[in-house]
């Protein structure tokens, strides 16, 4: 699969690069997180909040808009989902990573999306991205089997379990938009392949694309 660069022009429909605020006091304690040899997602971890980053993140990224920071580290190579938010989401790299990425303008009516349309992009070590609310994403991926650790900033309470009752997908089949909602903030297509809870809406079509694959 074609990796591309988040310089790349290609990038910009996707998100943008993050200039304005040093991150390296975030990335030196992302070295302190775990490194499973699957994934694992913490939405709010105190070591990565209590530092300064928070709050100027709050005020200046998300224009005075409460927001939680966690980790999603790990092994991984293959897209298995996409999923989306009501707000742009922030990565910040401590290791390459590769982010796999869609367009929500791409899915279709009945919710489904081609994984044909799905472009990859290196964020380096180090490196901050924004990826739009319009973006499909999923978790990063990994080089050569070194694993990443990605610290992920979003309003606070996003991806918290839900309190409510929502539409469910019958039989492969998502009636409205409240049967792709997983968790707070977390609208989910899953592919087939991609070993997801039950429940969880199938709109995948394609490929459940491998990051190692030519």
């Amino acid at each position: 699969m074609e990796i591309k660069k988040v310089t790349d022009a290609a990038f910009n429909r996707y998100g943008r690069v993050i200039d304005n605020v040093d991150f390296s006091a975030l990335v030196e304690r992302l070295a302190q997180t775990p490194l499973p040899e699957g994934v694992a997602y913490e939405p709010s971890v105190e070591l990565l909040e209590e530092l300064p980053i928070k709050e100027e993140l709050s005020v200046k990224t998300y224009g005075e808009m409460p927001v939680q920071i966690g980790y999603c580290n790990g092994h991984n190579t293959m897209l298995n989902a996409l999923e989306y938010h009501r707000d742009s989401e922030i990565n910040v790299a401590a290791t390459d990573a590769v982010l796999m990425l869609g367009l929500l303008t791409d899915v279709e009516a009945d919710f489904t999306y081609d994984t044909a349309k799905v472009e990859a992009f290196l964020v380096p070590a180090g490196t901050a991205v924004e990826i739009y609310a319009t973006t499909l994403h999923y978790a990063p991926c990994d080089l050569e089997g070194r694993g990443f650790r990605v610290a992920v900033v979003l309003p606070k309470g996003t991806n918290y379990p839900l309190q409510g009752a929502h539409a469910k997908a019958a039989e492969g089949k998502a009636a409205d938009e409240d049967a792709l909602l997983t968790a707070v903030n977390k609208w989910l297509i899953g592919h087939q392949e991609g070993g997801l809870d039950e429940g969880t809406f199938l709109g995948l079509k394609g490929k459940n694309l491998c990051l190692t694959e030519k």
